[in-house]
């Protein structure tokens, strides 16, 4: 190779290399919205979205537009930051099977989410073969990180003395 293909090589390498160290980047977004045109939408320039290149505005910069300042809820508030207002599943364990003595499944039911919440547990009665007898659904409230007995009662009373097994999923979804 001619001393001039090397040249032209090393120029294309080296600044290759200069823009990715400068961190340019090509058709990458920086977290803009599908709804408008926000500053870092769009593709190529560096890769910080705050650094000011403005060196008239005497460093104050800002990287959004004023008419986007309700995008985001009408403001005001109490000044604090709420976690999920909605638990996700709790677990579920069988404690006792139902029988004659006791026609209900006791379970216990588990919230280990940092929010309050009510939870439906639904429990199958079976027979010896496995075959479904009954099934039953109870609303469960559980504080944030506790865990709370319940009772499911066998909804069909002569169902009661033929119940020897009793099945549930083992996390309930929210109510």
């Amino acid at each position: 190779m001619t001393s001039r293909g090397k040249t032209l090589r090393l120029t294309a390498v080296s600044a290759l290399v200069v823009l990715a160290l400068t961190g340019f980047s090509t058709g990458r977004g920086h977290g803009g919205t599908s709804g408008g045109d926000h500053d870092g939408g769009g593709g190529g320039g560096c890769s910080s979205s705050s650094q000011n290149h403005d060196s008239s505005s005497g460093g104050s910069h800002r990287d959004y537009d004023d008419d986007d300042d309700d995008d985001y809820g009408s403001g005001g508030g109490s000044g604090g930051s709420e976690a999920s207002t909605s638990p996700d599943a709790a677990t579920v364990t069988l404690v006792d099977c139902a029988s004659e003595e006791t026609p209900y499944a006791t379970v216990e039911v588990t919230n280990t989410d940092t929010v309050d919440g009510t939870f439906s547990v639904t429990v199958v009665f079976a027979d010896a073969a496995g075959e479904e007898l009954a099934r039953s659904t109870e609303e469960v409230s559980v504080p944030a990180g506790g865990t709370t007995a319940a009772r499911v009662p066998v909804d069909d009373e002569a169902s009661v003395p033929l119940v020897d097994e009793c099945e549930l999923d083992s996390y309930a979804p929210a109510a």
